[in-house]
């Protein structure tokens, strides 16, 4: 059977499935990037994944997302995940813009939303859920990258990106990052990397602001002030630092972390993306599983792409027709999903896996 989707496995990984295959218990981490409509591709291998692959489950699971992949977690951390991802679904899929939109009123659109897929009592049921344990990721932003004016955004963007060139480390003069976790229990990640970590627990006070900020986007959103239980400021897109979940992650050899993802590339940061030189750290991908669509099977997707946050401006005023670009895209995940699903039933993912690039 031929699946369109592709199984890439860092060292520690790679052996551990081509033993055993890959089973639940062994997975403690599941990490979402950044991406925007992206996340759409993953929605029904989400669905599976959190409906039969972890069924059963009692052991805690830590979802460290930023962006988008933090939104698709709050939703697979409510009590009843399928109906909560289907809302999702829904209220993303059908955002409008009537005119060329300001960042104010992209803020105000993804906070209809979250609204629409995170109810008031939502929050206890992820920030109590039995074994999920929800982790976002943003940044608080520094100097000028704190400014709502363009221009001043621009020009602290712009030392961003020239440090960013030089090295990573130096995002930390721009950007600091930051991890809002679950308050019973931080994820299995480094207390010091290149780039540290402030960190924050969730709480019913905080949860839809941090998960506001963890998506928005510079100059395409309003930032988010001041967050209950975190360092004043203004916080932003976790992709700024963490675009495609280049962490420090420490587990042990027998331990994974299953990674649902949009391309089979893994980019640091969202000022890495044309930085085709920038790789993940080695180390940090020893125990990462990635599961991604195969080039092949995107060709075959409307407009020959996944969606992204250009079909904004390719279907302006033009929504139907996005909306319907957009189910097809799903529609058309549902199959591949499903083979993957067997793929791990059959233990034939033993062969399937390849080694991840460096």
């Amino acid at each position: 059977m031929h699946t369109e989707f592709v199984v890439k496995a860092g060292p520690k990984a790679l052996t551990l499935i081509r033993d055993e295959g890959l089973r639940p218990e062994r997975v403690r981490v599941v990490a979402g990037a950044a991406g925007g409509p992206k996340w759409l591709v993953l929605y029904h291998l989400d669905r599976l994944l959190f409906s039969t692959f972890f069924r059963g489950r009692t052991e805690p699971l830590h979802l460290i997302g930023s962006s988008i992949g933090a939104w698709r977690f709050a939703a697979l951390s409510q009590s009843d995940p399928l109906e909560a991802l289907d809302r999702f679904r829904e209220a993303y899929i059908h955002q409008t813009y009537a005119t060329a939109p300001t960042p104010a009123e992209v803020t105000a659109e993804s906070r209809k939303v979250m609204e629409g897929y995170l109810p008031e009592t939502a929050v206890p049921e992820i920030l109590n859920h039995p074994w999920c344990r929800l982790n976002l990721l943003a940044v608080r932003c520094r100097h000028l990258t704190a400014f709502e004016n363009k221009a001043g955004m621009a020009v602290g963007l712009a030392g961003a990106v020239a440090s960013n060139l030089i090295d990573r480390k130096y995002l930390n003069f721009f950007f600091q990052r930051t991890l809002f976790h679950d308050a019973r229990s931080l994820p299995p990640l480094a207390a010091h990397d290149t780039i540290p970590f402030n960190r924050a627990k969730l709480s019913g006070q905080n949860i839809t602001d941090a998960l506001l900020a963890s998506g928005s986007i510079p100059l395409v959103m309003s930032g988010v002030a001041d967050i209950s239980g975190a360092r004043p400021g203004i916080y932003r897109d976790g992709g700024m630092i963490d675009y495609h979940m280049d962490l420090p992650y420490r587990l042990k050899d027998d331990e994974i972390v299953l990674m649902p993802h949009f391309t089979d590339a893994i980019i640091p940061g969202w000022l890495d993306k044309k930085l085709t030189w920038r790789k993940p750290s080695a180390v940090n991908m020893a125990n990462v599983v990635m599961i991604a669509p195969t080039n092949e099977f995107v060709q075959q997707l409307p407009n020959a792409k996944i969606p992204d946050r250009t079909d904004f401006k390719h279907y302006f005023r033009k929504d139907r027709e996005r909306f319907a670009a957009w189910n097809q895209v799903v529609a058309m995940c549902r199959p591949p999903a499903e083979d993957f699903m067997e793929l791990v039933a059959s233990g034939r993912i033993r062969e399937k896996v390849q080694p991840m690039d460096f």
